[in-house]
């Protein structure tokens, strides 16, 4: 008989309640469902609210238009960064999809002394902050424009820290993830695809607690690209030493799917990552906080081996937490 994958503490073998769109349906309950990378300004704020996606974290958008979306009722709940923090003239201000009002640049005025004010990396994440930002988003791609210096960098990281909210940045060129470790940044919006980094700062990475978001189907599409190949291995090492690997697509970049993307998960499975690993980075709360009256539901057998977990995963539904009761398959036991 074949056995189903160990999915990990996060899994419960449930069935629907008589009261339940199914009733008497059996399958599997997992917390909420989160995509830790979208953009709804590229997708539109209503294309999530029918899929198995319970949470999404927006990484980049003009501000009040975003924290609108934020404000609205229904699922999926929306956390956000807000405006893309950037250097003068830095990406992606000058990209053709980045909305009016979805780039911050932080300008530095050298010699000034006035020291009751606040600073200009303050007043950019007080902003953001202001507007309900529960996570400070910088861009740091030295391939397509200058980059915030380390002392303005590190000035954002200490405004942001000093509110209890994390940082994270998008990384993107030579030294790029170096720059953003030392700083003290939390996060990486994407897993870095620019650059091999070398053991030794994978470790640093993962004692400072960092977590890094995948993205790794937006890295080559499908296709074995050199990115696409420097994002797994990058990715494969972090998890390996112990690093927190957050679900993420960056929808809204190329052409997706809406809602959960099997591509991704299986992406996260070829980097080295196990059942319940993958459950993990897409049921993790950074920095979402969902209620915990909704569930996920996957009906039917839980899988039997890695290669169906993406499908499997891909087949999930919400559902109020109350109408999945334990339920106990002797069959499996």
């Amino acid at each position: 008989m074949t056995r189903p994958l160990d999915l990990g503490p996060l899994a419960r073998p449930v069935r629907r309640s008589m009261i339940a769109e199914h009733p008497g349906e059996t399958g599997t309950m997992l917390p909420p469902l989160i995509d830790h990378h979208v953009h709804l300004m590229l997708v539109g704020p209503d294309t999530l609210r029918d899929t198995a996606l319970a949470g999404v974290v927006d990484l980049g958008g003009p501000l009040d238009t975003i924290a609108a979306y934020a404000r609205r009722d229904g699922l999926p709940k929306v956390a956000f960064a807000g405006s893309f923090l950037t250097a003068p003239g830095g990406y992606p201000g000058d990209r053709p999809w980045a909305s009016p009002g979805s780039v911050r640049e932080v300008v530095v005025e050298a010699g000034d002394e006035r020291a009751a004010l606040p600073t200009a990396a303050e007043t950019a994440v007080g902003e953001q902050l202001a507007f309900g930002a529960s996570v400070i988003k910088v861009v740091l791609n030295s391939t397509a424009g200058p980059v915030l210096d380390a002392a303005t960098l590190a000035a954002i990281v200490a405004s942001a820290h000093a509110a209890g909210v994390p940082v994270v940045a998008h990384v993107e060129g030579d030294g790029m993830s170096r720059l953003a470790i030392d700083a003290g940044v939390d996060a990486f919006a994407h897993t870095p695809f620019t650059e091999r980094l070398d053991d030794a700062l994978i470790a640093r990475a993962v004692a400072a607690g960092q977590c890094w978001i995948s993205t790794l189907f937006v890295a080559g599409y499908g296709e074995p690209t050199a990115e696409a190949e420097i994002a797994l291995d990058n990715l494969g090492r972090f998890h390996l030493a112990g690093g927190r690997v957050l679900y993420g697509t960056d929808l809204g970049n190329g052409e997706q799917p809406l809602g959960v993307n099997p591509a991704e998960l299986a992406l996260l499975v070829q980097a080295g990552l196990g059942a319940s690993a993958v459950i993990a980075s897409i049921t993790d709360p950074w920095p979402v906080a969902i209620d915990g009256a909704v569930a996920t539901f996957v009906p039917g057998e839980p899988p039997a081996s890695l290669d169906e977990l993406p499908g499997w995963l891909a087949g999930a539904d919400l559902s109020p937490a109350e109408d999945l009761q334990p339920y106990f398959d002797l069959e499996h036991r």
